[in-house]
């Protein structure tokens, strides 16, 4: 009896295997990932013939690819479709590199995607709509590119997200209404694009929201008083644009530079100065 349980342990033990792999799609998207920036010359290159859970910046969990950090690693190419088959990663930080070409739609695939950092590199095209389907994505932060067109509106499905970093690219047009259903987000970084249209009231829908900044785009009309509702708003800077009309001394003072603007001369100009209550009074 006691034979045949060894046996049987043997059996079960043979059977499994010592050393699991990722699935090949996987592994297919690093390998082409690696060859489409150029990674014989990576600062941390990767053996291919080595187990990729010995790849440099790779975490696995469950011989599942879960992370991908390639931070200042010298990636200087485009990223490929497949990298897209990465539907198990939850952290892809690719920042500070030389990153060229489109965001590809296939990242609406990782909807396991936690924390996706692209910054620094050289981005350009649209932000893919695809992106609102990664729905527990908390940190998007997508800035110092040269990403340009319209803020997609399936950003507000991002419902989970806290922030929002997309300052020094090319974005113009108005915002969308979706992002102000956006009330988990505590940073909000716009600044230094090309936004235009209104500011609309109902930015007070982001209760959760700590750092706003809007500097350096075309936005115009009045400022909506509705911001003196974000109790949790410690930095703002909305500065440098088009805004005109009278302001509150609390949101004057909460601005970073005092809600200096730009006039129809290209002139920067301060705008005039209320008492709250009198603010509140005349939005009324």
């Amino acid at each position: 009896m006691r034979k045949k349980i060894t046996l049987l342990l043997l059996t079960i033990i043979l059977s499994t295997p010592i050393l699991a792999n990722v699935s090949l799609p996987e592994k297919d998207a690093l390998v082409k990932l690696y060859i489409a920036t150029n990674g014989s010359q990576w600062k941390n290159k990767w053996n291919l013939e080595e187990p990729v859970s010995k790849w440099y910046g790779v975490k696995l969990s469950d011989d599942k690819v879960v992370s991908l950090d390639l931070t200042n690693n010298n990636l200087v190419g485009e990223l490929p479709t497949e990298i897209g088959s990465l539907v198990y990663l939850q952290k892809l930080k690719l920042t500070r590199n030389s990153i060229s070409g489109v965001i590809p739609e296939s990242v609406g695939n990782m909807k396991l995607l936690k924390i996706m950092n692209i910054s620094f590199n050289k981005l350009t095209g649209t932000i893919p709509t695809s992106i609102g389907r990664i729905d527990d994505l908390i940190m998007l932060e997508l800035f110092m590119n040269k990403l340009s067109g319209r803020l997609p509106n399936e950003i507000g499905n991002l419902k989970k997200l806290k922030k929002l970093s997309l300052y020094n690219n090319e974005l113009e047009g108005t915002i969308p209404f979706s992002l102000y259903e956006m009330r988990s987000l505590k940073v909000l970084l716009l600044n230094s694009n090309k936004f235009t249209g209104k500011l609309e009231k109902e930015i007070s829908n982001l209760t959760q929201l700590e750092v706003f900044s809007l500097f350096d785009n075309n936005m115009e009309g009045q400022i909506p008083f509705d911001l003196e509702k974000l109790n949790k708003l410690k930095e703002m800077n909305i500065s440098y644009n088009l805004f005109n009309g009278p302001v509150s001394k609390n949101l004057s003072k909460l601005d970073s530079l005092n809600m200096t603007m730009i006039n129809d001369q290209g002139l920067a100009t301060n705008l005039k100065v209320l008492d709250k209550s009198t603010a509140l009074t005349n939005e009324e």
